[in-house]
């Protein structure tokens, strides 16, 4: 069920006082090229949310995450994000989360269906998800997908018409590919100005997933960790207390 961050202001229900651990992750796979350490390898994802159970914390969907939250609990639960929708998500990704039990949240880009990973000049070049791939992660329990845009460019940067596009226009086309309303937005490089905020609430999603979001910390401006091929359980454990102490809390989550 659809989360509004909204709602959650205004019944004030949110108590707790630390933000939202949210990992940011994008795909699961070979690490030998990725200038943009971008890629984590399925023996280090298992590992990674191992560690996670071990303290007994589960990853969840975005929404579920905010539900719990918005009812004054949720201290036990880790927002899981994988974005860009690389097809390793179904394919690599998707049976490690299950076998732990876990959900997550997929950002796709509904303008670049099928397509590949165009807007980074170096790497290998990593194939998307098609619709029907994007239709089998959505039916996947505890999955949620949300959107990340249409074609991956910095919003900050763009004019109106482009930014309505990217945001309000990407949401009406994956909602017809996934046959659902979609809640949640990811801004793509984690570039945000208040302009960009704006436009992401009054498109109609219920959240916004940043990576630093800075004074505009909120609902619509989630921080998030990025979390890599090199973090073992030691850094986790440093990113999981860091993440508490350097960031303020989200008002209304």
């Amino acid at each position: 069920m659809p989360v509004s961050a909204d709602s959650s202001r205004r019944t004030g229900t949110n108590s707790l006082d630390a933000p939202p651990w949210v990992a940011m992750y994008h795909s699961v796979g070979d690490c030998s090229d990725d200038p943009y350490r971008v890629t984590v390898s399925p023996d280090r994802l298992d590992r990674q949310l191992g560690w996670l159970r071990r303290r007994r914390l589960r990853g969840v969907r975005m929404t579920e995450l905010l539900a719990a939250r918005a009812r004054g609990q949720g201290q036990d639960l880790v927002g899981l994000t994988f974005d860009d929708g690389y097809t390793d998500f179904v394919d690599t990704a998707l049976p490690i989360l299950r076998r732990h039990g876990f959900g997550a949240t997929l950002f796709v880009l509904p303008g670049r269906l099928g397509g590949d990973n165009a807007w980074d000049p170096l790497g290998p070049r990593k194939p998307l998800l098609t619709k029907q791939g994007i239709r089998l992660a959505a039916a996947s329990e505890g999955i949620e997908v949300g959107s990340h845009g249409l074609t991956h460019v910095d919003l900050t940067k763009a004019d109106d018409a482009l930014l309505h596009a990217e945001v309000a226009g990407s949401r009406a086309a994956l909602s017809e590919v996934i046959g659902a309303p979609v809640d949640g937005f990811c801004y793509p490089y984690g570039t945000i100005d208040r302009r960009v905020v704006d436009a992401v609430r009054e498109a109609g999603y219920g959240y916004g997933c940043a990576i630093d979001p800075g004074p505009l910390t909120g609902p619509y401006a989630l921080p998030r960790v990025h979390i890599g091929e090199n973090d073992t359980p030691v850094r986790l454990f440093l990113k999981h207390k860091l993440h508490r102490l350097r960031r303020r809390p989200a008002e209304g989550v």
